[in-house]
């Protein structure tokens, strides 16, 4: 080996020895930031009650119970809430989840993990990273990301298709995101720059339809979300950053 090739060895080994001890560095030294929904502590655990809204709109929320088994195998300090929320006026079921980071971050794992493990399909080709227009508690940009499902369903001994929408968003203290990239981006940032393991928090919204009812009912979701998200979610945004970082993951998936 000439000499050439042994200095850019060399320069290549401390890039890699000085990286991993800047990281080791902020893994020693961070403090885990405070979650961007709103919680209460439990008394003798780690998990945090989450506070989903009992009542949003005419939709009342049943709690629904966390499997025990996916709760055995989560980090410890995983904490999660599910709610069904059933419209008085038609019947009309929306179901929420939400799952909030302690210190270990691999408590997050990717939506399609879930839908497909559940036996939705999803199509990609209507799958659209967006953002949703609020006014409370003050007028921004929600940035969401928007799956188009199917699902083949037995009823009285014939299959027949059904189709869902699930849209879903990150948030931590002071941070909105709509895709795991830009989350996990977010994150190293901070740990980098001060030290802090941002709490992410997963929020996804999910309902059931008819082929052909997609529009209306991501229509219905969207009305749901605005006034759902200002009952637990403490990060407001200011108005387009939710249409900048829609713009920017999408850009990431081209």
């Amino acid at each position: 080996m000439n000499k050439q090739k042994w200095i850019i060895l060399m320069l290549a080994l401390g890039l890699i020895g000085g990286t991993s001890g800047i990281l080791a560095h902020a893994r020693e030294h961070q403090r885990l930031g405070l979650p961007g929904i709103k919680t209460l502590p439990i008394p003798g655990s780690p998990r945090l009650d989450i506070q989903l809204p009992s009542l949003v709109l005419d939709y009342k929320a049943e709690v629904l119970p966390v499997d025990a088994l996916f709760l055995r195998y989560m980090p410890q300090d995983t904490s999660i809430a599910q709610r069904r929320y059933t419209a008085a006026a038609d019947g009309y079921p929306i179901q929420v989840n939400a799952v909030l980071m302690g210190a270990d971050r691999t408590s997050l794992h990717k939506p399609e993990f879930c839908l497909t493990g559940q036996g939705w399909l999803i199509d990609d080709s209507k799958t659209v990273t967006t953002s949703i227009p609020m006014q409370l508690p003050q007028p921004y940009d929600l940035p969401v990301r928007r799956f188009t499902v199917t699902r083949e369903v037995p009823v009285q001994g014939k299959q027949e298709t059904f189709k869902g929408v699930y849209i879903f968003w990150f948030v931590a203290d002071n941070e909105l995101a709509a895709n795991h990239w830009q989350r996990n981006w977010s994150m190293a940032r901070q740990v980098l720059t001060t030290g802090v393991l941002q709490r992410w928090a997963y929020v996804g919204c999910f309902a059931a339809c008819r082929p052909g009812e997609e529009e209306a009912t991501s229509q219905r979701l969207e009305k749901f979300i605005q006034a759902a998200a200002p009952q637990f979610q403490l990060v407001p945004g200011p108005r387009n950053a939710g249409t900048a970082v829609a713009q920017s993951a999408s850009n990431q998936f081209r």
